[in-house]
């Protein structure tokens, strides 16, 4: 898993919650600033559909 990528979301201001998202060639990533050690490991396909239904 690559961790060391980590992108911030563009929507996240100073000091608030953030979610932060990392890729590798099969997988996606996806934490909260505020779930410290919590990571989401979800496949390119089921990001994609999460994205698209919000």
């Amino acid at each position: 898993m690559i961790t060391d990528r980590w992108q911030k979301s563009s929507y996240c201001q100073e000091g608030d919650a953030c979610v932060h998202i990392s890729t590798d060639p099969d997988n996606v990533h996806i934490t909260d600033s505020d779930a410290a050690h919590t990571i989401v490991t979800v496949s390119h396909g089921a990001f994609a559909a999460l994205v698209k239904s919000l």
